[in-house]
């Protein structure tokens, strides 16, 4: 991968992972996706391989991501889920044709369409989140409690109270923060 962009963030879930395209959403945003490309690169790790991407099929893929993560986070919250958020991802699942293939090794592979490959992965990634806001699986939606993060994240955690979008990432710079200010505390004390 070029490294004038930065690291995927890849989780276990799909449609949560795919909102993590962009991250430190509350302090300097970084942007995973800038490219059609790059788009295509994700969409590949992921395992929703396609060949190509235009800039407004990034442009869609953005306004699902963010539609994803505004129902998330009202999920998280306990609060009504935003209406345009849900139409979004209720075209996006629409408009997809993917179609789930089990392969000789026992796993599910996603089959897209040549002709409508990026509007396929775009339904897979809206049907993931419909399959966790709407609670079918076993989780619940949470924020990261970074304050420069505040990311969506499915917690699957045996006792539901993951803290973190990401342990390596926004976990660690917390608890190295608050080691800093213990220290900082003694010495001045």
């Amino acid at each position: 991968m070029p490294a004038e962009f930065p690291e995927f963030r890849l989780g276990t879930v799909l449609a949560t992972s795919f909102t993590a395209t962009l991250t430190e959403r509350r302090g300097d945003a970084i942007e995973r996706i800038p490219t059609p490309q790059r788009l295509v690169d994700w969409l590949t790790v992921s395992g929703l391989a396609v060949n190509s991407c235009t800039t407004a099929q990034l442009a869609l893929a953005r306004e699902l991501r963010e539609s994803i993560h505004a129902a998330a986070t009202a999920t998280a919250l306990h609060e009504a889920l935003p209406t345009p958020a849900v139409r979004v991802i209720n075209d996006r699942s629409l408009q997809g044709r993917a179609a789930a293939v089990l392969t000789p090794e026992g796993t599910r592979r996603w089959h897209l369409n040549s002709a409508t490959e990026v509007a396929d992965a775009l339904g897979v990634i809206a049907a993931d989140a419909i399959s966790i806001i709407a609670g079918e699986r076993d989780g619940r939606m949470a924020l990261c409690a970074s304050p420069t993060c505040q990311a969506a994240f499915f917690d699957t955690s045996q006792s539901r109270t993951r803290r973190w979008c990401d342990m390596n990432t926004c976990g660690n710079r917390q608890k190295k923060a608050r080691f800093n200010a213990g220290r900082r505390k003694n010495a001045e004390g």
